[in-house]
């Protein structure tokens, strides 16, 4: 099984400055971005701490970098879809993802029953 969390956001210099942005003036946001990492551009502790504890493996990657069957999975970023080895289908939908604000062990807890 693989697992790939796409953050509603461009991996490039622009793309970050640009979610920054957004995200200090409110304008924009990403749930999936908040769980890992809040205002720590190099993850949060509790985060790295959950994944520390989880047996999942979760590759998280910016929608610039998604494939396109990746991102034809997702209804809406930020989005989780896993594959079997038979194509991707999404896992966890951004609304989904938000409900874990705040509690990234059971993000983890709930990918590893998928």
């Amino acid at each position: 099984m693989q697992l790939v969390g796409i953050y509603d956001a461009d991996g490039t210099l622009a793309g970050e400055l640009r979610y920054a942005l957004g995200k200090l003036t409110g304008r924009s946001s990403c749930a999936l971005c908040n769980i890992t990492h809040g205002w720590n551009p190099m993850g949060s502790r509790r985060w790295r701490q959950a994944c520390a504890a989880s047996s999942v493996e979760l590759e998280l990657v910016h929608r610039d970098d998604a494939t396109p069957e990746q991102l034809g999975a997702a209804t809406a970023l930020p989005s989780i879809v896993g594959s079997h080895g038979h194509g991707w289908e999404e896992a966890l939908t951004a609304a989904e993802i938000a409900t874990f604000k705040g509690d990234p062990e059971g993000l983890l807890a709930r990918l590893a029953a998928w």
